[in-house]
């Protein structure tokens, strides 16, 4: 299959997901606030398709994270019936095999967005920060645990702004007052699993892997900055 019909077969796919699933969601207006950053993503992608195409992999990663909160959004995370489904499909309820007492897809979906998208974000830092070595693993590593914090922050201020039952069917902590703190450790946790298994990769088939590690230490400039940069722009003397 050439590259433009496997992009066009996953965004057809996801279009006819996307659709199907904005019928009737259980909650309209908590389903409005869950695509805001759904349309905003999505948009960005088709609008940089040209001057910064994605790899395969990384356009699957985010297809099957973005289908994954589209059912979110759909049935709101706290309510999506997974363990029903998986009862009727293989005949075994993994909240009774795993002894949970919450809805747990809000954790699945956490953990799935830095297990997904620490590898698109890799992508642009090597591909327009120029990054090597230590660096290409540690700041998609640092930008999902960050990404990751400023959702629970948006979280929480749109679950004070709306208040009442939008509110907490946004926040959807589930009466778990670590709830925050769990989701940002499971996202980390994917991000540190996807970047692992991205250098395990690269130690088995690059051959100056620890060539370029060693470089990516390598201090480039002996000039501090801080007070000093600033004089030089001010064309002073430096201190």
């Amino acid at each position: 299959m050439t590259r433009r019909a496997y992009l066009t077969t996953l965004a057809v796919a996801f279009g006819v997901l996307w659709v199907a699933l904005a019928i009737q969601p259980l909650h309209r207006t908590d389903w409005l606030l869950e695509n805001v950053l759904v349309l905003l993503g999505v948009g960005g992608l088709v609008a940089t398709a040209r001057v910064f195409p994605f790899s395969r992999i990384s356009y699957t990663a985010l297809f099957i994270f973005l289908c994954l909160h589209t059912i979110g959004a759909h049935y709101t995370y706290s309510e999506v019936p997974y363990d029903q489904a998986v009862q009727r499909l293989f005949g075994f309820s993994p909240n009774e095999l795993f002894g949970w007492e919450r809805n747990n897809f809000d954790r699945l979906v956490h953990f799935s967005y830095g297990l997904l998208l620490a590898y698109p974000i890799r992508e642009v830092f090597l591909r327009i920060v120029s990054v090597r070595g230590f660096w290409g693993y540690f700041l998609p590593l640092d930008l999902t645990m960050s990404t990751s914090m400023l959702y629970e922050l948006i979280e929480w201020g749109a679950a004070l702004g709306f208040g009442g039952e939008l509110g907490v069917a946004y926040l959807g902590t589930q009466g778990d007052v670590w709830d925050a703190q769990k989701d940002m450790a499971l996202a980390s946790l994917g991000a540190l699993i996807t970047m692992t298994a991205t250098a395990c990769v690269n130690i088995a088939y690059q051959r100056d892997f620890a060539r370029e590690w060693a470089d990516s230490f390598r201090i480039r400039s002996n000039e501090p900055l801080g007070e000093v940069a600033l004089a030089r722009m001010r064309g002073q003397a430096t201190p």
